[in-house]
């Protein structure tokens, strides 16, 4: 299992990009940390999530 933000769910073997689609997230603009460290936006397609990571993801939103 993946822990992401807070909740567990079984996304073995995807990319960030997979899991981000696959969470609704589309084209949000989001920060992805994984495993403490920050993911570029860039590596997102190439980054494979395994058993036991954590992954955080924070949407950007406007206001003023």
């Amino acid at each position: 299992m993946l822990t992401i933000n807070g909740k567990e769910y079984d996304f073995r073997g995807m990319t960030v990009a997979e899991v981000l689609k696959e969470l609704g997230y589309g084209e949000q603009r989001v920060a992805v940390e994984l495993n403490e460290s920050i993911v570029p936006k860039a590596q997102y397609g190439t980054t494979t999530l395994f058993e036991g990571d954590h992954l955080e993801v924070v949407r950007f939103v406007g206001g003023g």
